[in-house]
């Protein structure tokens, strides 16, 4: 999901839950298992790979982290470069993001009332 949330997330604390790709998902797993194209253990692992990838995040130690990273690269063959499915959200992101899209916000404001000289989304008053 990029960062954007979608109409049917979910948000449990700092976990955000797309619903729809987490059944999809989830659900392919179980199919795969129930049909017998993918072994219990190995089903087991891939079902894990959303949950690995949270042991990446930022906010996390960086001995964790390390951690994280390596499994990241074990779950690279199943489907570990797409988006999570079940992420911790990055509230600095977030909070980064919002400030940008105001700023942006300010200096449209400012153009559109005719003042030129806009500096962060401030006007800057020129003496002459």
């Amino acid at each position: 999901m990029s960062g954007e949330s979608g109409t049917y997330d979910v948000q449990l604390g700092p976990v955000l839950i797309d619903v729809p790709r987490s059944i999809g998902y989830f659900g392919g797993v179980s199919a795969a298992v129930t049909l017998g194209l993918v072994d219990p253990p190995l089903a087991v692992f891939i079902a894990a790979v959303p949950f690995l990838a949270m042991l990446t995040h930022r906010s996390l130690p960086v001995p964790i982290r390390f951690v994280g990273e390596a499994l990241a690269g074990a779950a690279k063959p199943v489907g570990g470069d797409d988006d999570g499915y079940v992420k911790l959200q990055d509230e600095q992101q977030e909070r980064a993001r919002d400030r940008a899209v105001a700023a942006k916000a300010r200096r449209g404001d400012a153009i559109r009332s005719g003042q030129d000289d806009v500096e962060d989304g401030l006007p800057v008053s020129s003496s002459s």
